[in-house]
């Protein structure tokens, strides 16, 4: 007896462990992307060239891992049809992500971006029923308007709003949205089974190469040009090292935890980011409408994550209700899925 309580409770010290962890990266790489595109800070004004770096070095090391050292072992079965037919559409929308959320905070605060990425919901419901994956109902439909009105509610109570930022963050929730859509289709009905590591390997090259081209056209030559900004080789690896390390943390909770306890862990996430930033940053100012319009966006996206895993676990297959979590994270940005 005392055996089996002394193994449930280093279980359960795992899972919080792997929690926070979890917790603690992903809002780490969220202050850090801001610190170094920061102009006040490291004053590396290249989201692209940022979000370029992460995916290459990401490439690198998935490489690395599991062909060269082969400590991790990525999902076989992968063809060059499916490459190109399914994969590369997600890899663009992940650098879609990615990159217009790492340029939104060199116009908003981290606060204010986290309550935009509470839409969401909204954005992926919509075009789930645009392309016939989900069907609107009433329920749905109060779910969608509660989350909406926090948002708006949030936006609001904002003092120093930058409209350009709200754009790039929309445009980040929108490519987010396409990419976890496109997962459903290309993907999950396709009958894949891809771990985080499986989609890190083969995504992240395809990332890469969708980033370099507008890279080149957009800030090569401003980085060439100008020499004012100073971004150690420590402090880069440090970066793009965090990176990857959140993507490990979500491969380490999905495997360890529920669906429920994952997305519980986003939304605990999702305010500590909130809360910190404004200690950390000074160009956020919370305000008592902020709050009021957040805390009813994330009334609305707990109601929506729970109407998903009942209908999920009503269908009798919680294997899906698991694999609809997120599995690849968008670690330059952290979007809330």
């Amino acid at each position: 007896m005392a055996d089996r309580l002394r193994a449930l409770f280093k279980g359960e010290a795992l899972t919080y462990a792997y929690l926070l962890l979890y917790i603690a990266l992903s809002s780490g790489q969220i202050f850090f992307n801001k610190w170094v595109l920061s102009s006040k800070e490291i004053n590396f004004p290249y989201p692209l060239g940022l979000t370029l770096l992460h995916m290459v070095f990401s490439s690198v090391l998935c490489f690395l891992l599991t062909k060269v050292f082969k400590i991790m072992k990525i999902e076989e079965g992968m063809t060059v049809e499916i490459y190109v037919s399914s994969v590369m559409p997600i890899g663009a929308m992940f650098a879609m992500t990615l990159w217009l959320g790492n340029t939104a905070y060199m116009y908003i605060s981290v606060a204010f971006a986290q309550m935009l990425k509470a839409i969401m919901p909204v954005a992926v419901f919509i075009l789930g029923v645009a392309a016939g994956l989900e069907v609107m109902s009433c329920r749905m439909l109060l779910i969608m308007s509660v989350i909406s009105l926090g948002v708006l509610v949030a936006s609001y109570g904002e003092i120093n709003i930058s409209w350009i930022g709200v754009v790039y963050q929309m445009g980040g929730v929108v490519g987010e949205a396409l990419r976890l859509i496109f997962m459903e289709i290309f993907v999950k009905r396709k009958g894949l089974k891809l771990n985080p590591i499986s989609l890190m390997y083969y995504v992240s090259p395809c990332s890469a190469l969708c980033l370099l081209i507008p890279w080149i056209f957009l800030e090569k030559t401003k980085m060439e040009e100008n020499s004012s900004w100073n971004f150690p080789l420590l402090l880069l690896t440090l970066n793009s090292l965090c990176t990857f390390a959140l993507n490990l943390s979500v491969f380490l909770v999905i495997t360890h935890t529920s669906a429920l306890t994952i997305r519980v862990a986003g939304v605990v996430k999702d305010w500590v980011v909130v809360l910190l930033s404004a200690l950390l940053f000074a160009d956020t100012k919370l305000t008592i409408i902020n709050l009021a319009g957040y805390g009813i966006a994330i009334a609305g996206v707990a109601a929506y994550n729970n109407h998903k895993l009942k209908k999920e676990v009503s269908r009798g297959n919680p294997e899906e209700a698991e694999s609809s979590q997120p599995t690849l994270t968008a670690a330059s940005s952290d979007s809330n899925k």
